[in-house]
């Protein structure tokens, strides 16, 4: 891609941000009043979090791959449903990424 091409694309993106922010502001505050908004808005940020998680866990360019990412997100999410504090979360997960990693090659 040419630099100027580049530039056009950076600066499309900029201005569909920009115009994406202006539509939520501008949207009627009786619509975001309603129970069923508050409900969505409480949701999103928890499945978007999740499905970078899973893209960044299973993927490798654009292959789906099954490897010791996999194993360390199941053990995080084991230690997090034990109610593990935060950092021995991340240890067992390192280590199990890891020992996988390893005993794969």
């Amino acid at each position: 891609m040419s630099g100027t091409a580049l530039w056009a694309v950076v600066l499309a993106a900029s201005l569909g941000c920009y115009l994406l922010k202006l539509a939520g502001l501008s949207v009627p505050a009786a619509w975001v009043d309603q129970p069923w908004v508050a409900r969505v808005v409480d949701v999103v940020p928890a499945a978007l979090l999740a499905a970078l998680v899973v893209v960044q866990a299973a993927t490798a360019g654009n292959d789906v791959v099954l490897d010791g990412r996999l194993v360390g997100l199941a053990v995080a999410a084991v230690a997090l449903a034990f109610r593990a504090p935060f950092i021995v979360v991340l240890l067992l997960a390192g280590l199990a990424g890891a020992g996988v990693a390893v005993l794969s090659g």
